[in-house]
């Protein structure tokens, strides 16, 4: 595979002004709560996208990956829902939601180089926006790459690329890591504002590894579940009276679930009210530097994923019950769910033991070999070179 420069270079005839790039997230906990205005608690991979990028004088857009063999172009002027197609609507949106924004971007020449595994539930469509998005802050003279204001700016920008030009209707939980988390450091994200603080994650001094499991199950978050489940929890709140179903964390659950007309929004609400109490409940025992209660929360969050919420699948549940099995201090899915990635808290001399466990399980079942890897909390998105 040619070097990022040598292919933009082969691409465009001329080199890339910069190289820009942006992480892959693992969210610790807090799933599915930054649609509904909750807490989510992420930190960024050590995993990357890197976009080459140099600015145009023009609306052109010419997109390039090296994952890909073809050259997509677009007018920013035809960019609209559904328009590009594919993964060029990531880029393209971004672009489109600046100018939507009120700043002045014009076309880009882009090549980008994507590390983060795709469909795994890591993030790897905010990983591509934020490089972006960040070249384009440089390129364009915006200067919001230079304050936390402003990468919220671009983490919004990136939000609003992937609900309406890709169609995905995610929260912003996925761009707010990507841009703001740092080194050594979870991200305690208030998904109603957007504000954050960092949480000191310092698991190798207590001798703890964070293991990683993409499944390799078929994982995509435009195919109808996802919107699902938002829709659900949109339905419980229009019922409570509320804007979000972060409004009634607090409240006991009896009295809400008496308001609710079936069994189905109860668990959809449970869910989500339960798990925005646990992230809290997260980092207070990370502070205290309790891990055996990190663990035990996490257990208690796939469980709530996997019966009120629905969206685990065979696979994950083969990863969290086969870690806990193997001397996991704790093992829950990660991301949207219905396939992609689960998480592990391992002690570090059982890190091989209960990858190869995970793998030996997979096999029994006749499964996709799955890949496993120790993740540590990396920094947000950065220009490179």
């Amino acid at each position: 595979m040619p070097s990022l420069n040598d292919a933009f270079l082969s691409a465009f005839g001329h080199a890339p002004t910069g190289v820009w790039s942006a992480p892959g997230r693992v969210n610790l906990i807090g799933e599915h709560t930054d649609y509904n205005g909750g807490l989510a608690l992420p930190m960024a991979l050590p995993q990357r996208t890197r976009a080459a990028v140099s600015a145009r004088d023009d609306d052109l857009l010419r997109l390039r990956s090296l994952q890909e063999d073809a050259v997509v172009e677009v007018s920013l002027d035809e960019v609209t829902g559904g328009t590009p197609a594919g993964w060029a609507a990531y880029v393209a949106g971004v672009l489109w939601a600046l100018r939507e924004g009120g700043y002045a971007v014009r076309g880009l020449d882009v090549v980008v180089d994507g590390a983060v595994p795709l469909g795994a539930g890591l993030s790897s469509s905010a990983a591509l926006e934020c490089s972006v998005a960040a070249a384009a802050s440089d390129l364009f003279g915006l200067g919001l790459l230079d304050t936390e204001d402003g990468r919220t700016v671009l983490a919004t920008a990136c939000q609003r690329a992937e609900n309406d030009i890709a169609l995905a209707p995610t929260g912003g939980m996925d761009q707010a890591a990507a841009m703001h988390c740092t080194e050594r450091h979870a991200l305690r994200l208030d998904c109603r504002d957007f504000s954050h603080s960092q949480v000191p994650l310092d698991l190798e001094s207590r001798d703890v590894v964070l293991l990683v499991t993409d499944t390799r199950a078929s994982h995509a978050l435009a195919d109808g579940q996802y919107g699902a489940r938002r829709e659900d929890c949109e339905r419980a709140a229009e019922i409570l009276g509320v804007e979000l179903l972060r409004d009634v964390v607090g409240r006991p659950l009896d009295e809400t679930f008496a308001q609710l007309p079936d069994d189905l929004l109860r668990r959809r609400t449970r869910h989500v009210v339960t798990e925005i109490e646990r992230v809290d409940a997260v980092v207070t025992a990370l502070e205290a530097g309790d891990l055996d209660e990190v663990g035990r929360l996490f257990v208690a969050s796939h469980e709530s994923l996997r019966d009120d919420y629905e969206v685990s699948a065979t696979e994950l549940d083969l990863v969290v019950d086969t870690a806990m099995a193997t001397g996991a201090l704790g093992a829950r899915m990660t991301g949207g769910g219905f396939g992609g990635s689960a998480i592990a808290l391992v002690r570090t001399g059982d890190v091989e033991r209960v990858t190869s466990a995970i793998a030996t399980a997979f096999a029994d079942g006749h499964l996709t070999a799955p890949m496993s890897f120790s993740a540590t909390a990396s920094r947000a998105a950065t220009r490179d070179e």
